[in-house]
């Protein structure tokens, strides 16, 4: 309803900053130039058509980073002690979440760990999350990338507190609101992105000319604060990789 009201205004570039907004979009115009930040496949979703070059109306970022779960998986793995579950949280209504789901418990056998697979799509799921983390025993709760649940990190950091269990997720923003660790893409960068092309499109260049941007640095946050409030040490190869300690 939103996007279809900004076509009928013929507004002159519509910025939709997530997959759904995307996908809005580009349902309600095919004319008006449309610049996104999307965890989504682009390609598969069928956004643009290519990433070099996308045709249409549409460009932007994909944020997508094919191996990152598993890696986020891996970096937990070394630092909460062996013979403790680590736990995934994921959004089913999220295109990727079955499929990063797979990843981590691929990684996970690799290594002989267990992973306990949550689901959450609204904020009164979570009871039942943190009642079988708590009963499971779970060690570490991985977040997986999903705007809703970024947007719960405040109420899903301080659960994770109350029952001592670290959190990582793929933001900054997760660590600076307490929890453990993040391992992924600047989400700023990206947002910043997107200022950039829409710029570049009000100044007479066409979408299908830009092509999509993907990510290619990570940044490893660690709360050091939050790691000693829990009594784990983080040990010096992880710390040696660190992009940002909080302490």
């Amino acid at each position: 309803m939103l996007a279809t009201e900004l076509a009928r205004r013929q507004v002159t570039v519509i910025a939709a900053l997530d997959g759904p907004a995307a996908l809005a979009a580009k349902t309600a115009t095919t004319t008006i130039p449309i610049v996104f930040n999307t965890g989504i496949e682009a390609v598969a979703a069928g956004l643009v058509g290519s990433l070099e070059r996308p045709s249409g109306n549409l460009t932007g970022v994909n944020m997508i980073a094919g191996p990152l779960p598993a890696k986020q998986f891996g970096l937990l793995h070394e630092v909460i002690p062996a013979g403790r579950n680590i736990a995934l949280l994921i959004n089913p209504a999220n295109a990727n979440a079955e499929r990063d789901a797979t990843i981590v418990q691929e990684a996970a056998h690799a290594v002989g760990r267990q992973v306990l697979v949550t689901r959450a799509t609204t904020e009164t799921d979570f009871e039942t999350v943190f009642a079988t983390l708590v009963r499971e025993r779970a060690g570490a709760l991985l977040v997986n990338s999903d705007v809703f649940l970024t947007s719960q990190r405040d109420r899903i950091v301080a659960r994770a507190a109350r029952y001592s269990i670290p959190v990582m997720a793929p933001w900054r923003e997760w660590p600076f609101a307490g929890g453990l660790m993040s391992y992924g893409p600047s989400l700023a960068a990206a947002y910043q992105q997107v200022g950039v092309y829409t710029g570049k499109i009000l100044k007479g260049a066409k979408p299908a000319d830009l092509p999509i941007i993907q990510p290619t640095t990570f940044e490893l946050v660690i709360n050091l604060k939050t790691a000693k409030a829990l009594g784990l040490t983080i040990p010096p190869g992880v710390m040696a990789i660190a992009d940002e300690v909080i302490e």
